[in-house]
């Protein structure tokens, strides 16, 4: 088999990491020979009576008839088909000769490519962590299409692929999804890491219309589209902030005694006022009950209802909300299925801040305190042969520069600590790790280890940092 060994290879010559990476597509399966050049595709819509047929070219590309135009990705060309807003194509179009959806043969395609992985990953004893996720999301799908999804925490998803954070994992977390026919729902990128979400297929506008208000016009997103790889999606969201389990809620028909209460046992500023899930008709807070019980002694929760209050969905963008919630000082959030689910709070967003800010500037005083060691010890010269660049002053040294200066013995004489170096060193290549995933400015926040990590780390420079 050319181009690599029997583990890099899948089928139909395409390598497992490249398909462990991105999505699917129709040319991956022309390329297999589980599908043919001139194949004819239809996509047909009981509910209205419409049906639309495409071909398949000699490229993997999708022309539809009777115009011509081309596209890479099959919910494009459904979409620009049927003049829909959503939809998922790999479930739309069907291989008329196979008699089976484009989305069996992609099943098909990922078995093989597994198959031929696994085997050969086997023989050499490698890991064979894809043919492990390969079939958790198999299993998953199946739940899915008996209309009983899944339901994980997006933390316990996370874990599937061995990550903790979204970090530089989420495109092929994406990826994977995607080719099994999945999505999240709510978004897993959009929500706390605690939150359940369920495993299910794309909702398409064929099957289930979605809701959308007319203050949001791009609520429906396109569920895949191979033409750009994928929605760029890197905001912090509402939901990010916000668990959506739930709020604490009175009825327009509670009494004060009871918002009071639970305000007062769950040390809470406001309190929802709820008519069902989804109608909110307002909020009670300390400001607002005062206001009643002055001009009303035996006012209920009605009397004491501010209508004025802000309701946003869980993957609005944090930071287009900013300026209403600094107004307001809290917002409710609704889940995907448009039931009020959460709250926002200014406190929130200055907890946000100080859990992004912290490590951030501990790296900043890590960083100044290890060039201030190095330059009261050492001379430019005697460093610049132990960096892999050109160092003309110490404000040129990386954090790689300083585990490289202190690895070495001599150098690491001349500090004339009472310190262990190679567990010294280890320390400091965690910390150059944690550094990293700072300053990518991954959605998570950093855990609260690496901050000990980061805050006991300065503590022991300063302890030293006087070279004798």
């Amino acid at each position: 088999m050319p181009g690599g060994t029997v583990a890099e290879q899948t089928a139909g010559g395409r390598s497992m990491y490249l398909i462990g990476g991105r999505r699917v597509t129709v040319s991956d399966l022309l390329e297999a020979g589980l599908i043919e050049a001139g194949a004819k595709l239809r996509f047909k819509r009981n509910r209205i009576g419409k049906t639309y047929y495409a071909t398949v070219t000699d490229k993997g590309r999708i022309r539809l008839e009777p115009d011509g135009e081309e596209f890479r990705s099959p919910s494009r060309a459904a979409i620009v088909a049927a003049g829909m807003r959503a939809v998922d194509g790999w479930r739309a179009w069907l291989v008329v000769d196979q008699d089976r959806l484009l989305d069996a043969v992609r099943q098909e395609f990922l078995d093989q490519a597994i198959s031929t992985a696994t085997a050969a990953a086997n023989q050499q004893n490698a890991d064979v962590a894809r043919q492990r996720i390969h079939e958790r999301l198999r299993e998953a799908r199946r739940h899915a299409d008996e209309h009983a999804p899944e339901h994980v925490s997006v933390r316990d998803l996370l874990a599937l692929w061995g990550a903790t954070e979204r970090g530089d994992q989420v495109s092929q977390i994406e990826a994977d999804l995607a080719n099994h026919g999945l999505v999240t729902s709510p978004s897993f990128r959009a929500v706390t890491l605690d939150t359940m979400v369920s495993l299910t297929t794309p909702r398409d506008e064929a099957e289930e219309p979605a809701p959308v208000e007319p203050s949001e016009p791009d609520a429906v997103p396109v569920t895949e589209d191979d033409e750009g790889g994928g929605d760029l999606n890197v905001r912090l969201t509402v939901g990010n902030l916000s668990p959506l389990d739930g709020v604490e809620s009175v009825n327009p028909n509670s009494t004060l005694e009871e918002a009071i209460t639970k305000m007062l046992l769950n040390d809470y500023s406001q309190l929802a006022v709820l008519s069902g899930s989804r109608n909110v008709r307002g909020a009670v807070t300390w400001r607002s009950i005062a206001q009643a019980m002055h001009q009303k002694p035996d006012a209920s929760v009605a009397d004491a209802i501010d209508e004025h209050v802000e309701v946003v969905d869980y993957d609005r963008d944090l930071f287009e909300v900013l300026p209403t919630l600094q107004q307001r000082e809290f917002m409710f959030v609704r889940n995907v299925n448009k039931a009020i689910a959460g709250i926002v709070t200014t406190a929130d967003v200055v907890q946000r801040y100080g859990e992004v800010a912290t490590p951030f500037f501990q790296l900043g005083e890590l960083d100044q305190t290890l060039r201030w060691i190095l330059s009261r010890t050492f001379d430019v010269q005697a460093i610049q042969g132990l960096c892999n660049r050109k160092i003309n002053s110490f404000d040129d040294l990386s954090m790689g520069d300083y585990q490289r200066i202190l690895e070495n013995k001599d150098m690491w004489d001349k500090l004339n600590w009472p310190l262990d170096r190679p567990t010294f060193i280890a320390r400091l290549e965690e910390i150059r790790g944690i550094r990293n995933k700072v300053m990518h400015f991954h959605p998570d926040p950093v855990p609260e280890d690496a901050v000990d990590k980061l805050r006991m780390f300065n503590t022991l420079l300063h302890q030293y940092r006087n070279p004798t």
